[in-house]
């Protein structure tokens, strides 16, 4: 009875050494393979990628360009992840020498649109500032109340600028120049290209969807890249269904009255 626990331990431990091979064959005679990662939209190499091999555990990162190698068999699932896209996974396959990624955005992408000597909505309004500084100081009334040396008061100055017609024309006048600053600061990010971009419109619906759908102020303030795009798709789903559903109407055209007016003729004598 001793003797054959001794021969089934024995064996246990042989089997296993013989699986421990094994797995270090497999793994001794696991290929480099080569890939490359590239970005589904714009079809440019991404870098920093983190590459993982399931099957032995083996990860790298690849480099600038994009490249990377790792050991693998036919027949391992390979994750590539990498932050802002979606992971991807793709199997070896012997025929094929090099392993290609294909990596999708976690967000809508919108191309940067290179604008040479365009000025900012912040510089244009720092110089309307300048153009007009008249109109600021005497818009901005100030404390109506001042202090002295009889003690406290209503500031003439002050109360003039708030009743005057200078001031109010001052006042009119800043709001047109924070009107122009706010459309300006609309128009640098609500451009043909980036709605262009995500809706193929072009030409006159393009031009008709723009002024339909055009984003407020405070929304372009608030929204970042992402938000920006997830409206315009939106809105472009409400413009195919209802193309018009926004569009200002023309103003009625009148014809101004004309009367009638019958001269009476002297008869000669």
């Amino acid at each position: 009875m001793t003797l054959t626990l001794c021969i089934f331990a024995n064996l246990k431990i042989l089997t296993a050494i013989i699986v421990l091979l094994f797995i270090g064959t497999t793994d001794l005679y696991a290929q480099e393979m080569e890939g490359i990662v590239f970005d589904t939209y714009t079809k440019q190499r991404v870098p920093r990628v983190y590459i993982y091999n399931m099957a032995n555990d083996e990860m790298r990162y690849n480099n600038k360009r994009g490249e990377f190698s790792i050991k693998a068999n036919p027949g391992d699932t390979l994750i590539a992840v990498v932050k802002g896209y979606h992971s991807d996974t793709t199997v070896v396959h012997s025929e094929k020498p090099v392993i290609i990624f294909n990596l999708s955005r976690a967000t809508i992408w919108l191309d940067e649109v290179s604008i040479v000597a365009r000025r900012s909505p912040q510089q244009i309004l720092e110089e309307r500032k300048r153009d007009y500084s008249s109109a600021y100081k005497e818009g901005n009334p100030g404390s109506l109340f001042s202090a002295g040396p009889t003690g406290a008061g209503l500031s003439i100055d002050a109360l003039y600028s708030l009743l005057s017609r200078r001031g109010k024309n001052a006042r009119f006048l800043q709001d047109m120049i924070q009107r122009e600053y706010e459309n300006n600061v609309i128009d640098a990010r609500f451009t043909q290209a980036v709605v262009r971009q995500l809706t193929n419109l072009s030409g006159g619906a393009l031009e008709d969807f723009m002024q339909q759908y055009r984003p407020t102020y405070h929304f372009i303030m608030q929204a970042n890249d992402y938000e920006l795009g997830k409206y315009i798709q939106s809105s472009y789903n409400m413009y195919r269904k209802n193309p018009g559903a926004y569009r200002l109407q023309p103003l009625p055209r009148k014809s101004p009255k004309t009367e009638k007016v019958e001269i009476e003729r002297l008869k000669p004598n």
